[in-house]
């Protein structure tokens, strides 16, 4: 079944890039349309009566069943070839559906791109009618993702690594009490590269979003690191 018109706002769509930490690497979830070989990123249309975070957040949340998300709008793709109608035409006719050429969902689209950070470990990643499954992929190891999807991720990699030094990044990937080093392989797999252990404890340490608590005793008492939060009311002043 096709989407009606009078229910979607034509030529403006969402794609979201949500990211997931693995406790070594950082993955995306990307979804592959039925019987067609294709691979997309998680996005959608937004309803005449419905705001676009709204929309969003619905999206994000059919795919991964968590409610409560944090999304940051990132970028716009707006380019004029950006679209590829053949591709959308494609999808419908493995799915059973012919769309006559003058189909709205045919037309060009802009797209606007929010990226996500969620919990690795709370997610069931959930497909949709029209896909056959939705999966973890390592940003290194994506498979060929249609139109230009592949754009729209290294943009949102682009923009989470330039938040590093201004959000508290690791809030939404870690479960509520980690180790430092814990939080520090959160920002080498973002960054894609090791850092030295005392710069960022410290680094991190004078942002002040952080508190303290118990050590986490798995073996030598000596050896046992501190584990810590994130000073939610702290950190969302950032």
């Amino acid at each position: 079944m096709l989407p009606s018109a009078d229910k979607y706002l034509a030529n403006v769509s969402f794609d979201t890039v949500i990211f997931g930490f693995t406790g070594e690497e950082l993955k995306i979830l990307i979804l592959e349309y039925q019987n067609s070989g294709k691979f997309a990123l998680p996005g959608g249309y937004i309803r005449r009566d419905q705001d676009l975070l709204d929309a969003v957040k619905t999206g994000v949340m059919k795919r991964t069943g968590l409610t409560k998300i944090h999304l940051e709008q990132f970028h716009t793709f707006g380019r004029l070839h950006r679209s590829d109608p053949d591709t959308t035409i494609g999808i419908g006719r493995a799915l059973g559906i012919e769309m006559p050429k003058d189909h709205w969902v045919l037309d060009r689209f802009i797209t606007i791109g929010y990226y996500s950070l969620i919990d690795y470990k709370q997610v069931q990643p959930s497909p949709n009618r029209y896909s056959d499954s939705i999966n973890w992929y390592s940003i290194n190891k994506l498979p060929k993702l249609m139109m230009d999807h592949q754009e729209i991720v290294d943009k949102a990699l682009e923009a989470i690594r330039n938040d590093l030094g201004k959000k508290p990044i690791g809030l939404n990937l870690l479960p509520e009490k980690f180790t430092m080093k814990e939080l520090r392989k959160v920002y080498e797999a973002i960054l894609n590269e090791k850092l030295r252990r005392t710069t960022f404890q410290r680094k991190i340490l004078s942002m002040g979003i952080l508190k303290r608590h118990e050590k986490l005793y798995t073996g030598a008492a000596n050896k046992a690191p501190y584990l810590y939060s994130f000073d939610k009311e702290k950190a969302e002043q950032y």
